[in-house]
């Protein structure tokens, strides 16, 4: 009984208790450390996947094919490219074309990309764990989605310093081409006859609403249309024709040579008041493009994939920038009232500086990235788009 009592009131021994409790403790605190900070840095990882082959299948719907939805079209297999090219902890994501999906946004436009990304045990690309195996826990998953829209921008930056006008339906001496001038008043100012009067439909009616029946550019329809930039003669509203305009409000020779070859910052925005340049631009319009083609000589319009080749830019090529477009009806009024500010900025193409010839500047109209704020409502159907994340 003694003996018994001894054996019960004995401390020997309790340290490897304490010890077992500590080493459990300390697993406990590793696996936390080790194998959720892992998890964490997946999950941080397998977004930026996520969020990059949004964006990249966005980008190929806006400026490589827009109705192409299909498992080997532009937009699917951008954005898979996009996702695969992003590592999750040193290994590939899963991502397969029916990852890819198109939703539509709170408008109804099917203008949104949807890409989710897995490295988990179901696509046979689980994360290893390192403490919590010894808990039965030996891989772990994470997944993530992202979705990416193409929304029609309302500013723009890197605009040069001349405008030509926006696309009109030719009615008086059709077909539409680079010959064609805007005529819908005689010299009276007189609305010429209907069967006479080219028409004008803006992309936006006056409460903001976008236009169904817009004429203007589109940036799927006119990809690769050869344009011809040329000094405008007198009040002539031809469609090459350019007129020379102040970014800004600053004018100045040297400043218009320099915002040809260069980009400038300032944002122009959709419907914004555009100031002529004074006096003949000519020579520096020219000698802008001379320099801005130099920066990236070797580029070419590849006809087969109607897109810029040869460039040694890994982005856009310089020689690629956005022209405004002004609203024909509104300078041809203005001319005719005498309205100071005529110009008005109706939209925006993108043009590819191709080849001068003379004191001609010859190119070809590419779809281009635009700015989106919440500064002014953009009507859908602009020409430049912006991409971005929304979820």
């Amino acid at each position: 009984m003694r003996r018994l009592q001894h054996r019960l009131a004995d401390e020997a021994g309790m340290s490897y208790v304490f010890v077992g409790l500590g080493l459990t403790a300390l697993l406990g605190a590793s696996m936390l450390a080790i194998d959720v900070g892992m998890l964490m840095t997946a999950r941080n990882q397998v977004q930026n996947s996520a969020d990059a082959g949004a964006l990249g299948g966005a980008v190929a719907l806006a400026f490589d094919d827009y109705d192409d939805r299909s498992a080997t079209g532009p937009a699917v297999t951008s954005a898979m490219a996009a996702a695969t090219a992003n590592d999750v902890m040193g290994a590939d994501v899963s991502v397969t074309p029916d990852d890819v999906e198109f939703p539509l946004d709170e408008s109804g436009q099917p203008n949104r990309v949807q890409v989710t990304v897995y490295r988990t045990q179901g696509r046979d690309n689980p994360l290893n764990t390192l403490i919590a195996s010894f808990f039965n826990m030996p891989t772990a998953g994470v997944a993530a989605t992202a979705t990416a829209e193409t929304s029609p921008a309302n500013g723009m930056t890197c605009v040069k310093p001349f405008t030509i006008p926006d696309k009109w339906q030719e009615v008086g001496d059709p077909p539409w081409d680079m010959d064609s001038t805007f005529d819908a008043f005689d010299n009276k100012g007189n609305p010429l006859p209907s069967g006479d009067a080219d028409v004008y439909i803006p992309a936006a009616d006056a409460n903001g609403n976008a236009n169904p029946n817009y004429t203007g550019y589109n940036n799927n329809t006119h990809r690769g249309t050869k344009l011809i930039i040329r000094a405008g003669t007198g009040n002539n509203i031809a469609t090459s024709f350019y007129f020379s305009i102040a970014i800004a409000g600053v004018t100045g020779g040297s400043e218009y040579d320099w915002n040809i070859a260069n980009c400038n910052k300032h944002v122009m925005r959709y419907g914004e008041l555009l100031l002529q340049e004074p006096g003949n631009m000519v020579g520096p319009t020219i000698s802008g493009v001379e320099l801005l083609i130099a920066k990236d000589p070797a580029a070419y319009w590849d006809e087969t994939a109607q897109k810029v080749a040869g460039s040694q830019y890994d982005g856009q090529s310089p020689r690629v920038f956005p022209i405004p477009l002004f609203d024909p009806v509104y300078y041809d009024e203005g001319k005719r009232s005498g309205r100071y500010a005529d110009l008005k900025v109706a939209n925006w193409i993108g043009f590819f500086a191709e080849e001068l010839i003379g004191n001609e500047v010859h190119g070809r109209i590419i779809p281009i990235a635009g700015i989106r704020d919440g500064s002014i409502d953009a009507p859908d159907n602009l020409f430049p788009k912006a991409i971005r994340l929304v979820k």
